[in-house]
């Protein structure tokens, strides 16, 4: 809005810095501007942009916000009860059988056009960008004047690329073949979706051969460039795919893979991050509104000690009294998962809640001219990491994470030398608990939140640990990158559905093959 407001003030403005005079319209044309059916009406028009008339744009700009009406063949406009001629500006009343002058969508969207083939004067370098952006789908060659004079006078690199382009596009549709094909040439040097689509239209229409070869030539270049962003992106939608089902496993490689603890409440302690991200929000919202960009730095350890304590909490209920009896835990733990989608429904209703995400987080990096990259996705890419990091440093560098390992690998050893196993026991399940819940943290940023959120990552949890090998650290992530990106590559080929079940078949088989995963663990005899 506030760019709107800059362009209209600049477009008011530009007659005066040009040393024009305000009205040097004659009532003629401006009478032709506004009465008479539309196509004497745009023909009318575009003279006087092609002229480069700047004193034109308060009057267009007065026919835009409906404040023209026309009598006997002369324009007026009305605005705050003052009549002014819009040829002379003089002070004038308005006759009785004035009428409105009615504006179609074509006719709003040539006048549109004109204010910004004639804003690409103004001396603010924004004002002239807006205009760019305006005139991308709407110039043509009335307005190819002023769009060389603003080529020849742009001192902005980036925005003198831009009006080259612009400068193609309008002559993609000229008379002369000569200038077409020196168009569809220029236009091959710059690779976007939309280049790619004016191009194939063209193509189709067009009838001269050598400008036949010329649009072909260009749109196979076109095409090419644009399909190396493609694969980047199906290859960046992987590792994003990936990271996040990273963050969703690596909680359950300590409590399954470590404890050998089937725990199908896994995907609800995600959803209980989740759920603590939105309440976090909520209360920065309310109470704290000047710092609310800032709610998801608060709400990464809120997320991990709800979850953290929902799984204490079953371990020290349910789980203690089920090691070693994998198959009584999976279905304690299904009855406890029912328990807590409905728990949650109670409490913040059946539906899905918004998470909105902070402004540093909204946007992305223009990577290529048909590939974006999220800030929200990229910001999950960096979390993984450091989760991971934290967690392998936790497990493979500290006094906890020793007597995790020996607790899980020797029970009965670990509690001969003085540890308190059950102790580690709460505590580590707590840990895998926790990193579910900054996995929840991370998928509120770019799904939707809901009592049903875990039930979608549960069964891909389960493959990525048993994919990398239970219990491996290094294999929980290989395998967690390596089936985000074979879901992708295959949702391109196959589409969703069938990608998922591809990927399922694939698993079954390389189990089938290799019991142990991807990273068996390692014994004695090794």
């Amino acid at each position: 809005m506030r760019l709107t407001r800059l362009l209209c003030a600049a477009l008011l403005a530009l007659p005066a810095l040009l040393g024009l005079p305000a009205h040097a319209l004659t009532p003629e044309q401006a009478g032709a501007i506004a009465a008479g059916d539309s196509d004497e009406r745009v023909q009318a028009l575009a003279e006087r942009v092609q002229a480069g008339d700047a004193a034109l744009v308060p009057f267009v700009q007065a026919l835009l916000d409906d404040a023209v009406r026309t009598a006997g063949g002369k324009a007026y406009i009305v605005r705050d009860d003052k009549v002014v001629e819009a040829a002379s500006g003089a002070l004038s009343t308005l006759p009785a059988d004035a009428e409105d002058v009615v504006n179609n969508n074509r006719m709003r969207g040539e006048l549109e056009a004109a204010v910004a083939a004639l804003a690409l004067k103004s001396a603010d370098v924004a004002v002239r960008r807006q205009a760019v952006d305006t005139l991308k789908d709407s110039a043509d060659e009335s307005k190819l004047a002023l769009i060389d004079q603003a080529l020849a006078a742009e001192t902005d690199a980036g925005l003198k690329a831009e009006l080259a382009l612009l400068r193609a596009k309008v002559l993609i549709t000229a008379e002369d073949p000569a200038k077409r094909i020196a168009a569809a040439q220029a236009l091959a040097a710059a690779p976007d979706p939309s280049t790619r689509s004016l191009l194939l239209e063209q193509l189709n229409a067009e009838s001269d051969a050598q400008v036949k070869a010329a649009l072909q030539g260009a749109l196979d270049r076109v095409q090419a460039t644009l399909a190396w962003g493609e694969r980047a992106g199906v290859l960046f939608t992987g590792i994003s795919l990936g990271s996040i089902l990273l963050l969703a496993a690596l909680g359950l490689a300590i409590t399954y893979g470590l404890m050998g603890v089937i725990n199908m409440a896994h995907g609800e302690l995600i959803m209980i991050g989740a759920y603590a991200t939105y309440v976090v929000q909520n209360l920065f919202r309310e109470h704290l509104p000047g710092a609310f960009d800032w709610y998801i730095v608060a709400a990464i350890p809120v997320a991990f000690l709800s979850s953290a304590l929902v799984g204490a909490i079953l371990e020290r209920s349910v789980i203690r009294w089920l090691y070693g009896r994998p198959l009584e835990t999976l279905l304690a733990t299904w009855g406890i998962s029912l328990m807590l989608m409905q728990a949650v429904r109670s409490v913040f209703g059946a539906q899905n809640v918004g998470v909105e995400n902070p402004s540093w987080l909204s946007g992305g990096i223009q990577a290529l001219p048909n590939l974006v990259l999220p800030y929200n996705r990229l910001a999950i890419l960096v979390f993984a990491g450091l989760v991971l990091a934290g967690m392998a440093l936790l497990i493979g560098r500290t006094r906890l994470g020793l007597f995790v390992r020996g607790v899980t690998q020797n029970r009965r050893m670990a509690a001969c030398v003085g540890v308190n196993t059950a102790r580690v026991d709460m505590i580590a399940f707590a840990l895998g608990a926790g990193i579910a819940g900054l996995a929840g943290c991370a998928l509120s940023q770019v799904g939707n939140v809901g009592p049903d959120l875990g039930q979608g990552y549960i069964v891909d949890s389960f493959m990525v640990v048993v994919l990398g090998g239970v219990g491996q650290l290094a294999g929980t992530v290989v395998a967690g990158l390596g089936l985000g990106v074979l879901n992708k590559l295959l949702e391109g080929l196959a589409g969703a559905v069938l990608a998922k079940i591809m990927v399922l078949v694939f698993i079954v088989v390389f189990i089938q093959k290799r019991p142990q995963g991807l990273f068996a663990v390692k014994g004695r005899e090794h």
